[in-house]
């Protein structure tokens, strides 16, 4: 069937080790990021973005905030550049056989040369891989026409996240990279305050999850999903909201963690006439499923048109 969008395969499978090297880079470059930036909420101060060259991590402050540097993987050209406001400028290829401690290595060297300090812990996080990045070379493939495709389609999300995102009037996140999980995401807030967590529930989802939120993203599938999906959740979730009807008909709940999620798989958007209708449907269908059980005010949460302002 014929589509609109020129969206292309991206099969998970055959690509676990392409796609763990890319997310062992990305990890990297976050936690850089984390070193040197101030505190935000839910850690919206340590993710990365979407740029029209590839993953960027934005203008990241250092020398006491008198000056900016920017790490950006570009996809366009495969290489790891690293641009300062100082009009200094380094990079090398990136390419099949570069390993995980080869990139951290050459990374870390120009930030050196670039007199930016970096304290870090040195180690993945939440990957099962317990040796440091500079000791990691058993991941070194860099496959350039599938992280090609993953970034192009990584770059319609952000499209389609944002125009979805900009219906919303309360609090909303930017759309982002979490490197932690490799997912592109965006979330909006109700404005009222979560239910404590537990004292033994992890920090990191003790800061993200203080307030009631949904939550929409994307993942290129991992070994639980062998396939790149869309999901949504509302925490605290609502009872019954996994008996909420989804669109398009092919999107579905699931457990995730003992919690309802919404899914959509990406292969089921390559057979739609227009995919991006089909996401926005999804995603809004999801959200009013959940808002419309957590009382939110769904009215009053619309943009509304500049006239009414």
């Amino acid at each position: 069937m014929k589509t609109a969008t020129r969206l292309q395969q991206l099969p998970y499978t055959g690509n676990e080790k392409s796609k763990l090297t890319l997310h062992l880079f990305l990890q990297i470059i976050g936690k850089i990021r984390l070193s040197l930036s101030h505190r935000k909420n839910h850690w919206w101060y340590i993710t990365e973005y979407i740029d029209t060259k590839g993953f960027t991590t934005g203008p990241v402050f250092y020398n006491s905030g008198e000056s900016t540097f920017t790490i950006t993987l570009n996809i366009l050209s495969h290489k790891l550049e690293v641009d300062t406001s100082k009009g200094e400028s380094a990079q090398f290829d990136l390419q099949e056989g570069l390993t995980v401690a080869d990139f951290y290595k050459k990374l870390l060297g120009i930030l050196s040369d670039f007199s930016i300090p970096v304290n870090m812990v040195e180690k993945p996080y939440d990957l099962g891989i317990e040796e440091s990045f500079s000791e990691i070379t058993t991941y070194h493939h860099y496959n350039q026409d599938y992280i090609t495709k993953l970034w192009k389609t990584f770059q319609w999300v952000d499209g389609v996240f944002k125009e979805f995102s900009g219906r919303f009037y309360g609090k909303t996140c930017p759309v982002h990279v979490y490197w932690h999980s490799m997912d592109i995401a965006v979330t909006h807030f109700s404005g009222k305050k979560a239910p404590p967590m537990p004292k033994e529930a992890r920090i990191s989802d003790k800061d993200a999850y203080t307030h009631e939120c949904i939550s929409f993203g994307f993942w290129a599938g991992d070994d639980n999903m062998k396939e790149p999906a869309f999901y949504s959740y509302t925490y605290p979730a609502p009872e019954g909201v996994d008996k909420k009807s989804l669109q398009p008909d092919s999107a579905f709940w699931m457990d995730a963690n003992g919690s309802p999620m919404a899914i959509l798989k990406y292969n089921d958007l390559l057979t739609k006439i227009n995919p991006r209708e089909a996401l926005m449907a999804f995603m809004e269908s999801a959200y009013r499923a959940g808002a419309s059980l957590a009382n939110w005010d769904i009215d009053e949460l619309e943009v509304p048109s500049l006239e009414n302002i």
